[in-house]
């Protein structure tokens, strides 16, 4: 179900250069990105594979911002500025979340097995921050600009640097 107030409301609250409700709706790219999302992932759940795939690329030509509509979404998911970024087919997003540009969540792994990162609820996440692998990002994380995170984070933890080290 699209929960379009609440997605509005959300990037009202998270993105103070929005002077209003009109200018969020009309201009924001990570908010269209995770409206057709939505729309591909039901596509997807009804089997219509090809048409969810269609649905997403279209997604990405309008926005750079490229989401599998299998990936598992949460409320309030927020996206700012949001090109390049990248969601992969297995992963796994929890509530409140909020990401820059040029986030990935990519696999490792080649099979048809779970392969993308699964992160906890009100997560931040820096521009350019990559994650890799089938990896959980607790709850209350956040992750700096260009972190490379390859490993579990616990819960309530600060993670920085291009080998993502824990700082609490």
């Amino acid at each position: 179900m699209i929960r379009f107030r609440e997605d509005i409301t959300n990037g009202l609250e998270r993105d103070p250069s929005v002077i209003s409700a009109a200018e969020l709706v009309l201009t924001s790219p990570g908010l269209h990105a995770v409206w057709w999302y939505r729309v591909a992932h039901q596509v997807w759940t009804w089997r219509l594979r090809i048409l969810a795939r269609v649905i997403s690329n279209l997604a990405r030509w309008f926005t750079g911002i490229e989401i599998h509509p299998a990936a598992k979404i949460g409320r309030r998911f927020f996206i700012d500025h949001g090109m390049g970024v990248v969601i992969g087919e297995t992963s796994v997003i929890g509530n409140d979340v909020m990401i820059y540009h040029a986030v990935t969540f990519g696999a490792k792994a080649t099979q048809a097995v779970k392969r993308h990162p699964t992160v906890g609820n009100r997560v931040l996440i820096g521009a350019g921050a990559i994650m890799i692998g089938d990896i959980t990002i607790g709850d209350d994380v956040k992750i700096g600009a260009n972190a490379v995170v390859t490993k579990d984070v616990p819960a309530g933890a600060v993670v920085i640097g291009p080998a993502a080290h824990r700082l609490k």
